[in-house]
């Protein structure tokens, strides 16, 4: 009895192990051209330096030496509150793709990986996370996103091992956008 239990179980727990154990995938390739400009954050997995952030945007440069200059900015603590500014440098770690960089926010941090996993046709869309799944953002060009569109980028990342109940959305209002 306690064999057939143990199957049971077995089974019932592992389809969401195998996705779970799936490894995260970048895109086959970035056109970093493309790719440089303002982003507007639509939902991340919390991150201590992000709480209480309103209209988030992330702005990429690309550097003469091949680097990439990342400004990220937010409002605290509402839509009028202090602008938050954090500035990081990124530098592509698969010259081949283009899709896997290493980003570091100040010179005596780590680098930390930054994989584009998901990348609109248009580039009008990306998904960025890092093979732990312990971070994800869902970036967008304009500061709000087609319900249909967000819910496929879930309904996927869903599928492929994120634990989705993480996901907040972030407050984006603009005005005259």
């Amino acid at each position: 009895m306690k064999t057939l239990a143990l199957f049971c179980l077995l089974v019932l727990v592992s389809p969401f192990s195998l996705a779970d154990d799936k490894p995260v995938e970048a895109v086959k390739y970035v056109d970093l051209q493309r790719y440089a400009g303002t982003w507007y954050e639509i939902a991340r997995f919390p991150f201590t330096q992000q709480n209480g952030c309103h209209n988030t945007t992330a702005t990429y440069t690309l550097n003469d030496d091949g680097t990439v200059k990342v400004t990220n900015r937010c409002r605290k603590g509402g839509f009028d509150g202090p602008e938050s500014v954090a500035v990081a440098k990124a530098k592509v770690a698969d010259p081949v793709s283009q899709a896997k960089l290493k980003v570091k926010f100040f010179f005596l941090a780590p680098w930390a990986d930054y994989w584009v996993i998901r990348l609109g046709d248009d580039y009008e869309y990306a998904v960025v996370s890092q093979p732990s799944r312990k971070y994800l953002w869902i970036l967008s060009r304009t500061p709000q996103m087609e319900a249909t569109r967000y819910d496929e980028i879930v309904k996927g990342l869903q599928e492929d091992g994120f634990n989705m109940t993480r996901l907040e959305k972030t407050p984006q209002k603009w005005e005259g956008l």
